[in-house]
């Protein structure tokens, strides 16, 4: 007669359960439900409005009313619209007036804050403190040190026998006042990433640079610069994914909704372009068009930054010129030593 599982002993059952190997799916079951909420919310608020932004710029759309499927239109379009094509052109020259200055800038001042000796920490508050200003009370202070008629900046041309110049008016002068709000922002921040870069570099290649008779600016740009191609890499690609979107600057310097980019759409940025288009004027699916553009823009230029930057040669020679200057340090040591112990 064959024995069912419920007439074995509940000592005999309870054996075979332990046997059986874990269920992973409930042990691992108490760590899914911790992250899950991070993975809600992301796929709420971040993967889902990126693929139906893919969506709606295949689509006109004024956000209230029916799609209307019009396939590759809005980029047709987009390509032949000379309004954006300026935005690029605007978003561009910003981009360099404000990236170049302020990372050569904040590149000069990690290099003084690392040699200083004296009030360190309060300089590198001093410098960081611009980065966590509210950016738009930043951008009305230097609406005012910036306007035609009655600007600091104008006060102190004419006091010094110049002429005052439009700065708000003219496409040059818009173009450096909102470059000048972004280097003002961000040279700080940047400052204090080199700082960290430059305490990373060993005081051993210092000294033997000064003991081959390197001067300061031979050492700046020769042993300096090549050992931080890493961090200067990072912080060209973030300079550049922040200046190709850059907005609330020429948003608040222009506050006239009809004309946000200023007089002769001199500040129109792109992703101004993207706001004018998708919540001034409800075209929501050729916004989406202009962003996905902006985004083919960010990744070229990302690119381009890291060809030039963190080429795969530029790395083998730094790394040779510090095994050099390793090798040289081994025997100057050596050397010391061997002179010590003669005497």
């Amino acid at each position: 007669m064959a024995v069912t599982s419920k007439a074995l002993p509940a000592t005999v059952r309870a054996t075979r359960a332990a046997d059986r190997p874990p269920n992973k799916y409930k042990q691992a079951f108490p760590q899914y439900a911790a992250v899950a909420p991070f993975f809600i919310l992301f796929a709420i608020f971040g993967a889902f409005p990126v693929l139906f932004s893919i969506w709606i710029s295949f689509h006109s759309w004024d956000g209230i009313g029916q799609m209307k499927w019009v396939g590759l239109e809005q980029y047709n379009y987009l390509l032949s619209d000379p309004v954006f094509w300026k935005t690029i052109g605007n978003t561009l020259i910003i981009w360099v007036l404000s990236t170049v200055p302020m990372l050569l800038l904040a590149l000069v001042i990690a290099n003084a804050l690392h040699n200083a000796t004296r009030l360190r920490s309060f300089y590198r508050i001093a410098y960081f403190i611009p980065n966590v200003t509210s950016v738009v009370a930043v951008t009305l202070v230097f609406g005012s040190i910036f306007s035609n008629n009655f600007g600091l900046l104008n006060a102190f041309l004419q006091s010094i026998g110049l002429g005052k110049i439009e700065w708000l008016t003219q496409p040059w002068g818009i173009k450096v006042a909102i470059a000048t709000i972004v280097t003002w922002r961000w040279v700080g921040y940047n400052a204090i990433i080199y700082l960290a870069g430059l305490q990373a570099i060993s005081a051993d290649v210092y000294e033997a640079a000064k003991v081959d008779g390197a001067s300061s600016r031979q050492t700046f740009w020769r042993i300096t610069v090549p050992m931080m191609r890493p961090v200067i890499l990072f912080t060209a690609v973030t300079s550049t994914i922040g200046g190709l979107q850059i907005f609330t600057e020429s948003r608040v310097l222009f506050g006239d909704t009809s004309n946000i980019g200023g007089p002769g759409d001199a500040g129109l940025t792109i992703v101004s372009y993207l706001y004018q288009s998708a919540f001034i004027k409800n075209q929501f699916g050729y916004g989406a068009a202009v962003g996905w553009a902006l985004f083919i823009l960010i990744v070229l230029f990302s690119i381009i930054n890291w060809r030039l930057i963190g080429g795969s040669d530029d790395e083998r020679l730094t790394k040779r010129a510090a095994r050099r200057a390793e090798r040289k340090i081994a025997a100057q040591k050596a050397a010391h030593q061997e002179a010590a112990d003669v005497h």
